[in-house]
């Protein structure tokens, strides 16, 4: 079943919530800022390999080996073949992002105990808080 938004939009937020509430104090672990207008609509978080041990794609992998999706955040635009000869301002934070970030399930239709299963299977692949 789908929720459309803004239905979904308060759904998303407690699950992103959720989950950043779980992984506080992780080092080398972070959400993207919230803001007062975010809908929420995906839920990512960066990797960073040299606090947290692991890569991204090393995550990623963990996850899809217990059947559960996420994928790396967008290759940036002037990485893309179709733009490599456009004219860009850079400055490293796309594709670090790219490099290190990643987008969890956040569907609005996930139930709690999917959820649950997501933060174990990232427990077990990311090292605990101090």
């Amino acid at each position: 079943k789908s929720t459309s938004a803004p239905t979904a939009w308060p759904i998303r937020r407690a699950i992103r919530r959720r989950y950043q509430e779980a992984l506080a104090g992780r080092a080398g672990v972070a959400f993207g800022p919230d803001g007062p207008e975010d809908n929420a609509w995906l839920t990512c978080l960066t990797v960073v390999p040299a606090t947290t041990g692991v890569d991204r794609e090393a995550v990623r992998r963990h996850l899809e080996g217990q059947d559960i999706e996420s994928r790396p955040l967008w290759k940036p635009m002037h990485l893309q073949p179709v733009f490599r000869e456009c004219p860009a301002r850079v400055d490293g934070t796309s594709e670090a992002l790219f490099v290190d970030g990643l987008c969890l399930p956040s569907g609005s239709g996930m139930t709690d105990d999917e959820q649950t299963r997501v933060l174990a299977a990232l427990d077990e692949v990311l090292l605990p808080a101090p």
